[in-house]
């Protein structure tokens, strides 16, 4: 089960049932990816290591032979006014084990995931790789592949915010807390499904070159939203249910869905007209802010 823009067949992120999640993000590296053929790109990667792993291993090697077979490549981004390619990385999870992958056309590393890890739209691997594409020396540092002329202000705060979210020491790190940190505008978790506390925490106005205004939530009126995004829990114990909820549109103005197992799933999720519904409540509560309250509320 998994999100896909409306136009193409892959997935920005999912789970299945075997309690594989996997979820990509764009990076910028020193390979043009206007001057590469079309091949896979990375959201045809997540649905096809989530049809083929049983095991975040299983995924990983499923997905870098896919890549090494086949290359990276062609449109990532459609809109009226922008054909973008792009090339992706990957947190890899299944309840035992998880991988960061990055690429770049089909070169590619990955490193094994010791304690906890978050991605952002930057390459963060450095020489900590155990697994890379031939093309890789023995002991390279990964960063050579990152575009050195690339900007990161908006993926430093975004990775940022992520790894403190999941270093907070003797507080349980639950699906309630992991939502309320998906709608982080910049100043920390808020609105945690169930909370009393009626804080509303509205988005940035704009972005600054120096990257102020981007956040986890990533709601800027007129520059960028996100359009959703999932919380997975993913026990080891094999009689503890798999969950996962979809926030259709950006967190801060939806709900978290329960969307397992799939036959619970509402068939209204799937309808364009309820993206499209949520989509409008995102840009009513970025052009006001002040309603965001009267949105959350609702």
């Amino acid at each position: 089960l998994g999100s896909r823009p409306s136009w193409l067949w892959g997935f920005e992120h999912g789970v299945n049932e075997h309690r594989v999640a996997i979820g990509n993000e764009k990076v910028f590296t020193t390979l043009d990816p206007f001057s590469v053929p079309e091949g896979l790109i990375g959201m045809d990667l997540v649905r096809l290591g989530l049809e083929r792993g049983r095991t975040a291993d299983e995924a990983l090697a499923a997905m870098t032979s896919l890549l090494s077979e086949h290359g990276q490549g062609g449109v990532a981004i459609s809109t009226d006014t922008a054909q973008e390619p792009y090339f992706s990385s990957f947190l890899i999870a299944d309840p035992r084990s998880a991988w960061v992958l990055e690429t770049s056309g089909r070169t590619w590393a990955a490193q094994p995931v010791n304690g906890t890890a978050a991605i952002s739209n930057r390459i963060n691997i450095r020489a900590g790789w155990t697994r890379a594409s031939t093309d890789v020396p023995p002991g390279a540092d990964f960063d050579a592949w990152r575009n050195q002329a690339a900007p990161t202000t908006l993926a430093d705060p975004r990775l940022a915010a992520s790894l403190a979210c999941l270093s907070r020491g003797a507080e349980p790190l639950t699906p309630r807390y992991f939502a309320a940190h998906l709608r982080d505008h910049g100043h920390g978790p808020w609105g945690a499904p169930g909370a009393s506390d009626g804080r509303i925490d509205p988005p940035p106005p704009v972005v600054l070159p120096d990257g102020t205004g981007v956040s986890v939530c990533m709601h800027v009126h007129g520059f960028q939203d996100t359009t959703s995004s999932m919380v997975a829990e993913l026990p080891a114990d094999p009689d503890a249910p798999l969950r996962a909820w979809v926030a259709p549109g950006s967190p801060c103005v939806s709900v978290y869905v329960p969307v397992f197992p799939p036959h619970a799933v509402p068939a209204a999720l799937g309808d364009p007209a309820v993206w499209r519904a949520f989509a409008a409540r995102r840009a009513r509560g970025g052009a006001a802010p002040a309603a965001l309250a009267g949105l959350r509320a609702g």
